[in-house]
């Protein structure tokens, strides 16, 4: 497996300058909630470095690998916009040689999520939400504040659905079936 020095590197020139200085955020980020959740956080450092690996890559490069090499269902192609998470799994493995399950699952369900996400994959999918370098502050901090209620994780996941399913309606895009059954499981989850 590559080190982070390597990652960076390849990283740097790899993608834009915004999603760069964003993919260090994220790391950062992912380090400090793996911290506070008892995590491993040089893991959850790694897994933010490379949760958007592949977002600067031509779409239709992308979506060759999901159809070819990943096997994607038509319902995780329906918005060009989340190509990026399954297929940055599969440059995880492929170019950086990540082998751990962990990383890679939550590198793929970053963007969209999925049903019964672990604890690990819930904060990789914050910290994309919140790190500081190119998040919106005060959407941060209303987050971390969340973050510090009684099941404040799933609060907060559930906040950050709420903000996508209204964004999307909106500007009149698809919502995945997924990502309905996720905001009613994370409904079910707070109100139990």
């Amino acid at each position: 497996m590559k080190n982070n020095e390597e990652i960076i590197f390849w990283l740097k020139k790899n993608l834009d300058d915004e999603r760069f200085l964003h993919s260090l955020g994220v790391a950062d980020c992912a380090k400090e909630l793996a911290i506070k959740y008892n995590l491993d956080p040089e893991k959850a450092y790694l897994a933010g470095l490379l949760h958007d690996c592949a977002k600067c890559q031509k779409n239709e490069d992308l979506k060759k690998i999901l159809e070819e090499k990943m096997h994607c269902d038509m319902e995780e192609l329906l918005n060009p916009k989340t190509y990026h998470s399954p297929a940055g799994a599969y440059f995880a493995k492929e170019i950086f040689k990540v082998e751990d399950e962990e990383i890679l699952n939550a590198i793929y369900c970053h963007t969209v999520g999925k049903e019964q996400m672990t604890t690990f994959e819930k904060i990789i999918f914050l910290a994309d939400k919140i790190e500081p370098n190119t998040r919106n502050k005060d959407w941060r901090n209303k987050i971390l504040e969340i973050l510090e209620e009684e099941n404040g994780l799933n609060k907060a996941l559930l906040a950050c659905y709420e903000y996508t399913i209204k964004s999307l309606v909106d500007r009149r895009l698809k919502i995945c079936l997924t990502t309905i059954r996720i905001y009613n499981e994370l409904l079910d989850n707070i109100n139990a």
